[in-house]
């Protein structure tokens, strides 16, 4: 693969994954984030086999199939979270009728992601801004999309930081990863099996506490939210 092939196709892959980052920023949490995490992993994936194949790196090659499987198949599929089955039908006593009105998944305030959707075009601007000097001094097929790399980073602080339930901050914890992924791969032009299993491994520990946190705050408080339980509301059991 020539250079100019290998720079087209990073940056036709990095353009996917900044693609599938500023939708499930735009996407509510009714739906579900499977299918636009799922891509954005197997984007990443082809990132790396196409940086091991300019590179001449075989073992680049099983790093993306590391990454296809966990970042592409494993990590959407925990984060999409079982409904919860409504009160008594397992025959336990109605959970929901001992909380708050305030609480319950009638009461889920609805909220509008323009504000969001804007800011994640505002971050993407000032990632590439930013990281303008670092593209300069990488060589080779991946220095002109670095700056996809950093805007994933900041993108998935964003969802983190504004997320309003459980699993909408699964999901900007998982783009945070695969930004900060991302980078690495692009600015050293690949990143070792070993490092990166130990990494990824890190990660599905990670999301597999913080799923089955989440899944027990939705059985206590949330049972058939779209989501999960709005954070926001718990907040008020202070009052």
């Amino acid at each position: 693969m020539s250079s100019g092939d290998a720079s087209q196709a990073v940056a036709v892959l990095a353009g996917l994954e900044l693609l599938t980052a500023v939708l499930l920023a735009w996407r509510g949490p009714a739906s579900s984030p499977r299918g636009p995490l799922a891509v954005q992993g197997f984007a990443l994936a082809g990132l790396v086999a196409v940086i091991g194949v300019a590179e001449d790196e075989p073992v680049l090659w099983l790093v993306a199939l590391l990454v296809g499987v966990l970042k592409g198949v494993v990590l959407p599929t925990l984060v999409v979270r079982r409904p919860v089955r409504a009160a008594g039908a397992a025959g336990r006593p109605a959970v929901t009728a001992a909380v708050p009105a305030v609480l319950r998944p009638a009461a889920v305030r609805g909220r509008s992601r323009v504000p969001l959707l804007l800011g994640a075009a505002g971050l993407v601007v000032v990632a590439y801004l930013a990281a303008r000097p670092v593209a300069r001094v990488v060589t080779g097929a991946t220095g002109q999309a670095l700056p996809v790399g950093f805007a994933l980073v900041l993108v998935g602080f964003a969802l983190l930081a504004t997320g309003r339930r459980s699993q909408s901050q699964l999901v900007g914890f998982l783009v945070l990863d695969n930004g900060i992924a991302t980078t690495a791969f692009l600015a050293t032009g690949g990143v070792p099996l070993v490092v990166e299993l130990g990494v990824s491994l890190d990660v599905l520990l990670v999301v597999l506490v913080l799923q089955v946190l989440g899944s027990r705050i939705d059985t206590a408080f949330g049972a058939g939210a779209p989501g999960g339980t709005d954070l926001d509301q718990l907040r008020e059991l202070h009052d």
